[in-house]
């Protein structure tokens, strides 16, 4: 079984849970942005939550099937054309042999996530099959996808969930709107100045189109940063710091005044002051912006933060299991 690149979209991916343990060494996790939808989306065809899907960036591809399959699309709304017309999203559905699908544009997101019955069956590099492209590791070739590209699919799962299967709208997630990020503040907000923390914590601030799978800048009131002299080693700019390690979600701020906020595909170090960091939980609101999104940051505790990742997983166990035939 395979399917084929007819036409590849904007920024289409081989992507899977990510690539933790090699951080320390440079490498980031890369991984699906949106991990829930992710997750979703091979639950509906009977995959394990670490199968590898396509995550289809602002416009989708045109896909060849070559042999019957099951599919499902899940994340950003978007439209799903096939032979016999549209095709619906969130839902288990059947193609043949010889079906083209076009996946059309996201609608008030940024990505969505085509899983298909057995996963994208690329090889597995340092664990993950995850499509780093900076680094040009993992996925398909090192790279986002390209026209005429022909990716294996693994042996489907048995037992799967029924064609027609779908997940409750009421259980998936939202896209668009205002967005409240719950950060962890630290480890060097004691950089900022009083009013330059208020203005980071108190103010909306707005997603710029410079919004990638490396991170996502944000415009918005500035900040002000305590007046030091420079240590050696950092430089010049008031936001910069001896280097130190970024964890993934980290909030960097160059010059005071655009909030970067890291994510799957950044760099694990640098010498950027982190003022604070996107609790886990929330990191997959992060890629379901879309440039134009108001955001504020909120901030919790860890004891907070760690609730809210467990609420997470589960929203989404109990989502899967009832996925699963017999409702597991």
């Amino acid at each position: 079984m395979a399917l084929e690149i007819v036409r590849p979209g904007a920024a289409t991916t081989v992507q899977d849970r990510g690539r933790p343990g090699y951080y320390h060494l440079g490498i980031p996790t890369s991984g699906a942005m949106d991990a829930e939808s992710a997750e979703l989306a091979n639950a509906l065809v009977g995959n394990d939550s670490d199968a590898a899907v396509l995550e289809c960036t602002l416009t989708g591809p045109k896909v060849r099937f070559t042999e019957p399959t099951r599919i499902a699309v899940a994340g950003a709304p978007t439209t799903i054309r096939g032979p016999g017309g549209e095709l619906p999203t969130w839902t288990a559905i059947d193609v043949a042999a010889g079906d083209e699908l076009t996946f059309g544009a996201a609608k008030g997101g940024v990505r969505y996530y085509l899983a298909v019955a057995g996963g994208i069956d690329v090889p597995v590099v340092l664990g993950s099959r995850s499509t780093y492209a900076l680094g040009s590791l993992g996925g398909h070739l090192g790279r986002r996808l390209e026209r005429g590209d022909v990716l294996a699919v693994g042996n489907s799962p048995e037992p799967v969930p029924p064609a027609g299967a779908g997940v409750d709208p009421a259980d998936r997630p939202g896209f668009g709107g205002p967005v409240t990020l719950r950060v962890v503040v630290g480890l060097y907000d004691h950089r900022l100045t009083a009013e330059g923390k208020r203005r980071l914590l108190e103010s909306e601030w707005t997603l710029t189109p410079v919004a990638d799978r490396t991170g996502l800048r944000y415009s918005g009131p500035g900040v002000e940063w305590e007046p030091r002299e420079q240590p050696f080693g950092a430089g010049s700019d008031p936001s910069n710091i001896v280097d130190a390690g970024y964890a993934v979600g980290s909030i960097q701020i160059p010059g005071g005044t655009e909030p970067i906020v890291l994510h799957r595909d950044a760099v694990s170090g640098g010498g950027y002051a982190m003022v604070a960091t996107v609790i886990s939980a929330d990191m997959d609101l992060l890629a379901r912006s879309a440039p134009g999104t108001v955001t504020r940051f909120e901030p919790v505790d860890m004891d907070a933060a760690l609730a809210a990742r467990a609420d997470r997983r589960r929203r989404i166990d109990r989502i899967t299991g009832a996925l699963r035939p017999g409702g597991r």
